[in-house]
């Protein structure tokens, strides 16, 4: 009685669970939780990652909605990933709090605007990118946000 209780915590227990950052690693795109620890062998692994970055896998690519963290503990980056590429907005910041850059991706590619800030919060660059290369007029800022040159 008590091997037919505790077969479907087991169960369970393997579909759905929690590894700290450090405890995954990447192998030709796909996270596996660490051989020296695992469980799983060499089954990619699915569940939610904890500890400076936090998300979820599934069968080993990342999906849905990331954050990283810096030393410091304040946010170092918020996106999300669809099959395992980032998608759509993402936005990262400096240590200090202050904005870095943001932009969109498409299909892991860099797509659109994308918008970056020196650790003093003024503008550094803005330009767009098209299939992951730039595109277009790149304009770049000096700290104290005058222009220091036009590219493109």
């Amino acid at each position: 009685m008590k091997t037919i209780f505790l077969l479907p915590i087991l169960l369970l227990s393997l579909i759905s669970c929690s590894i700290e950052t450090d405890s995954v690693v990447e192998r030709d795109g796909l996270y596996y939780e660490d051989l020296a620890n695992s469980i799983s062998g060499f089954t990619p692994f699915t569940g939610d990652v904890t500890g400076k970055e936090k998300g979820r896998v599934k069968d080993g690519k990342k999906k849905g909605m990331w954050v990283g963290y810096h030393d410091n503990g304040d946010l170092r980056y918020r996106g999300s990933y669809k099959n395992g590429r980032e998608e759509g907005e993402w936005v990262y910041y400096h240590d200090n709090g202050d904005l870095r850059y943001r932009g969109s991706y498409k299909n892991g590619v860099m797509e659109g605007e994308w918008v970056y800030y020196h650790d003093n919060g003024q503008l550094s660059s803005k330009g767009n990118y098209k299939n992951g290369k730039r595109d277009g007029e790149w304009v770049y800022y000096h700290d104290n946000g005058q222009v220091e040159r036009r590219e493109g």
